[in-house]
């Protein structure tokens, strides 16, 4: 019997983003960023805080475009610390300007897409879990990918952040096997 991931639950926000995005793998530089802020955000919450707050996180963030964030400085931080919308940390909100930064950067150089998806060959690691005690909360690649985007600039994204981030960007398939979601993510990774 096929059983969806036991951690998408039963609230209808959480099992759609489980049946429809996480894990599908996502190759626009700016789709592949707002995620990867959005997991640092998550960092000492859950995912599905950060999910309710997405559409506020958006509006809040200028749709989430690294090339307006960049230009931000104390003003905007100062009108996101009192947005009751999204999660108002001074770090991570100051971290998101700095990533935003190292972004264009990357981008510039050879495209965030790109630069991301070489970790893991272009096409994903397929993994064949079959109980949510197997999955790492890190791996060795995770903790080299969240040392080297530290090295261009990157901010709240340790091991565990990257590792979340490349699950749901589709880099890693974490769908346990007995989840519909493994074999349909599976046949896109193949094409």
């Amino acid at each position: 019997m096929d059983t969806r991931c036991s951690w998408a639950g039963s609230e209808p926000i959480y099992t759609a983003y489980h049946d429809t995005e996480w894990g599908v793998p996502e190759r626009d530089s700016r789709a592949l960023w707002e995620k990867l802020i959005l997991d640092g955000f998550q960092a000492g919450l859950s995912w599905i805080t950060i999910l309710k707050k997405r559409d506020n996180f958006r509006a809040a963030f200028a749709g989430f475009d690294p090339d307006v964030i960049a230009r931000w400085s104390e003003p905007e931080v100062t009108r996101l610390l009192a947005d009751p919308g999204i999660i108002r940390h001074r770090g991570k909100i100051e971290a998101t300007i700095t990533n935003a930064r190292a972004w264009q950067r990357i981008e510039a150089r050879e495209g965030f897409d790109r630069y991301l998806w070489s970790y893991v060959g272009g096409q994903p690691i397929v993994n064949r879990w079959t109980s949510t005690s197997q999955v790492p909360a890190a791996t060795e690649l995770s903790t080299r990918l969240s040392k080297d985007l530290r090295k261009e600039g990157f901010k709240f994204c340790g091991p565990t952040i990257v590792y979340a981030f490349m699950q749901a960007v589709g880099m890693v398939n974490d769908h346990l096997v007995t989840c519909p979601c493994h074999a349909r993510v599976s046949a896109i990774t193949s094409a």
